[in-house]
């Protein structure tokens, strides 16, 4: 391994600790305040830089609106603002990353995968995107599924949380991120 690596290993780690303090103490954890004293850190893979991917992006000018379900069975709007083209596992793929209208946030990408349901959470996981600067098409951004997380939904049913769309169901496995809660 590189330093690189090892200093991006041992940063995973430490957010990864950061997360589980919160996660046991904060007011605002989706832990029920009642199963907070037996919590004891959430279930990760190991860290894995064969999961962390250089994908080039395709900005969509006019971005298309997409209806996505909830796990309450309701609808919210994304706007599909930008798509990624990347190789996992030797294979090329795609993901889209989303925003609310009216939102200069952060990029969404839900996703699903084939571990979804079995080693993850059922309704499948999250990552977020925070480019230093707004994205062009051909940037190339990484995209490391290691902090895929589960949404807190996943915690407590009193969450309503967006479910990945068809789109960005993935055909292949990807161990990294969090496990099932």
């Amino acid at each position: 391994m590189t330093d690189d690596t090892d200093d991006w290993a041992q940063q995973l780690r430490d957010n990864r600790e950061e997360k589980d303090r919160f996660f046991a103490e904060h007011r605002q954890s989706p832990i029920p305040p009642g199963e907070r004293d037996s919590f004891d850190g959430l279930d990760y893979f190991p860290p894995d830089p064969e999961y962390r991917v250089t994908a080039s992006v395709t900005v969509h000018d006019e971005p298309e609106p997409i209806e996505m379900d909830t796990t309450e069975g309701r609808t919210v709007r994304y706007l599909r603002i930008v798509t990624f083209e990347f190789e996992l596992d030797g294979e090329s793929h795609e993901l889209h990353g989303y925003r609310q209208e009216n939102d200069d946030g952060s990029i969404f990408v839900p996703i699903r995968d084939k571990t979804t349901g079995q080693e993850t959470y059922e309704h499948g996981r999250y990552m977020e995107l925070e480019p230093d600067r707004e994205l062009t098409d051909g940037d190339e951004v990484t995209l490391d599924f290691n902090l895929a997380y589960s949404p807190f939904c996943a915690f407590s049913d009193t969450f309503d949380c967006p479910l990945p769309p068809e789109e960005n169901w993935l055909e292949t496995t990807v161990e990294a991120g969090e496990r099932t809660p």
